[in-house]
Order: C-alpha cells, then structure tokens, then sequence
C-alpha cells in the first residue's frame, strides 16, 4: 500500500498517460463512446477504492495542493488560443446560431432540472447537472472548474463525467447522420447554405520548444499566484466565494495574454490538455463509487436537456432561417468542443472548419461562467 507522495503521483501520472498515448496509437472504437479522460477517472477511482493508496496526511495535503493549484494554471493556458478578434470576426449570423445554441441549452437544463428535481438526491442533487452544463457550453476543463467552485463532491464529478460521455457520443451519432438532410432542413427553415462562408484561418503555433515549456509553466504558475491573491481582495456570498473569483480572473488573464506577443509562443495547448487529465487523475483518486447508482438517472436527464435543445434551435433556424451546417456546427461546439466540432464540419464543407474551431474556442470562454450561472439558477430551484 503507498502512503508517500511520490509514488501516489507517480500513479497518477503514469493512469493519465496511458489511455490518451493509447488512443492516439490504436484508434479503438472504445474511445469514441468512453474519451480518455472518463477512462482515467474511472480507473483511478478503482485503485482507490481497491486500496492501492492510504489518504495519509501528506497524500491529503498533496492532493489539496495540486487541485488548488493547477485549475487556474489550466484556465489560463486554456485561453490562450482564444483570439476573441478572429471570433467577432465570424459575423453576426454565425455568432447568433451560436447564442441561440447556448439558450436553448439554459432553457433545457432548466426544465430538466424542474421536471426531475423530486427524483435527484437531495440537497446537492443538481451540482452534476452544473457541472456537465459547464462542459456542455465549454469542455471538460470548465467542468472541472465549475465543480471546484461549486464545492461539489469528487464522487459527483463520476456522475457528471459519465453523463457527459454518453449523452456526447449519442448526440454525434446523430448529428453525423443528419447531414444527407440539409437540403430538406435549409427548405424548411428558407435559410441559404453556409458552405460559402470565408473564415480565416486560426492561427497556429508549431511544436513545443523546451523554452516555450518552461515559459508557460512560470506563466501559470505566476498566473495562479496573482489569481489566488486577488481573490482574496473581493466579496464573498453564499455562491461566489474565493475559489470562484481565483477560477474567474485566471480566465480573465489568460484572455488578456492571448492578444499579446506570448500567444505566438507554442506550448500552451499541449500544456493545458496535460493538465486538465492530471487534475481530473488527482480528483479521482479522493473518490469511491458511492452514489454512481443514480447514473441512469443522470443519463436520462442528459437525454431530456439534447431533446429540448434539439427541439429549440429547429425553432430558432426556423425563426431566423439558419442551416442545418451552423445548427449542427455550433451544437457540437458546445456539446463536444473543439476536438468533436472540426469534425463535423469537415464532413460539411473544408471552408467550416475554421468556424467550428472559434465556436468551440468560444464555449470555452464562456463555459466557466455559464456553468457557474446554471449552479446558480439550479440551486434556487432545489426543493427545501
């Protein structure tokens, strides 16, 4: 049994490397159900609960330290390619689908929650689904920091996971499938094709350098800092408490850093996608199975949220006359984030790929906040 802290990291990061390096390697059809990231979750969730690690109070320390520590270094590498000039640049059309988008996904979590709210666990029922609609506006990053700001429990964070991947991976199925109909939609909505669109190119970085690496961990590191100090300066409530404004204003720097000459430095996105699996690994490891039998219900209510979603932007195309290529584009952009959304868009047309990259770099700017709203909004709705 392990009871340092070195071989307990050693652990970890060995967990978090293996199932990306095996994705990329092999291609299996595992990972497009399961993405790497649940995976490591669960798997370090089995050796805690198998025994491999005694929480001694240095692990307990270390694992508070970390979590702490390294979401808002996360948060602000994460922004760094968030160039919010390239974004507004898309046009109003395509910046409206993309609000519709995020509207109808409040209005879904919100009948949900209402419709299912005398079922969920009480008191605290709702955290997963804030949680998940931090990913679904962003990724898994905002998921992560929305449930640390939240205060929500490691074994809830399985639940929210665990939604997140089916309910995604149902709902690319079936946006994939779609596209033979985008003649009979773009009729129904009387919306032109956006196929035509001309969008720049975003920009790019080439490999890592050993020096970019350490310049971004100092930067993330200093970011942290200056965050954490910050925070301290402002006012608390009931909702917004330090850990909220230290995630906030270290999103807020990483945005100001991406319109400066450090953007053009590489480095930080392999950095931050690290990161995010090592803090989810660390997460896990706190947590047990306890509460995983209330997953079906989470999975129905993710169903409920994409059906209502669904339902709403074919009225809002309908409305406003978008295509079936930005209804679909910019539902991914949430849903499944910049990994999932170029995809789609390829299948569409070349030309799109460039909007579903600044969609998804969109959602995640805003998905932290989004999440931190629907938290918010969910639990003023909790039954007494």
């Amino acid at each position: 049994m392990i009871q340092t802290v070195w071989p307990y990291l050693a652990v970890l990061l060995l967990v978090a490397g293996i199932f990306p390096a095996l994705e990329r390697r092999t291609g299996w059809k595992l990972f497009a159900v399961f993405p790497p990231i649940v995976l490591v979750y669960l798997s370090v969730t089995a050796l805690a609960v198998l025994g491999l690690w005694q929480v001694t109070p240095a692990i307990q320390t270390s694992q508070k330290l970390l979590i702490a520590q390294l979401i808002p270094a996360l948060l602000f590498l994460l922004m760094i390619n968030c160039d919010l000039r390239a974004i507004f640049a898309l046009g109003p059309r395509v910046l409206a689908v993309f609000f519709c988008t995020t509207l109808s996904l409040f209005v879904g979590f919100v009948v949900t929650y209402l419709a299912f709210r005398q079922l969920l666990p009480a008191g605290d029922g709702w955290q997963p689904l804030a949680a998940v609609s931090g990913s679904w506006v962003g990724g898994s990053a905002n998921m992560v920091a929305v449930k640390q700001a939240i205060g929500m429990s490691d074994d809830a964070l399985a639940l929210a996971l665990l939604t997140d991947a089916i309910c995604y991976s149902m709902w690319v199925a079936i946006l994939f499938s779609t596209a033979r109909l985008a003649p009979a939609f773009n009729r129904f909505t009387r919306a032109r094709s956006s196929a035509d669109l001309v969008v720049a190119q975003p920009r790019t970085t080439g490999p890592a350098s050993a020096d970019a690496v350490l310049l971004w961990l100092g930067l993330a590191a200093l970011a942290t800092v200056v965050s954490t100090e910050l925070a301290t300066l402002l006012p608390t409530s009931d909702m917004v408490g330090a850990t909220t404004w230290t995630i906030l204003i270290a999103t807020g720097l990483g945005l100001v850093a991406a319109h400066t000459p450090l953007a053009r430095f590489s480095g930080a996105g392999p950095i931050s996608g690290a990161l995010l699996i090592f803090v989810v690994a660390v997460m896990a490891s706190q947590s047990n199975f306890s509460g995983i039998a209330t997953a079906p219900l989470y999975l129905l209510c993710g169903v409920c949220i994409i059906a209502i979603h669904a339902l709403l932007m074919l009225l809002a195309a309908r409305l406003f006359h978008f295509d079936l290529y930005l209804c679909g584009i910019s539902s991914l952009a949430h849903i499944g984030g910049v990994a999932a959304a170029p995809i789609l868009a390829a299948t569409y047309s070349a030309v799109l790929v460039p909007v579903a990259i600044l969609l998804a770099l969109l959602g995640y700017i805003l998905g932290t906040g989004f999440g931190l709203l629907m938290a918010t909004v969910l639990s003023s709705l909790a039954p007494v």
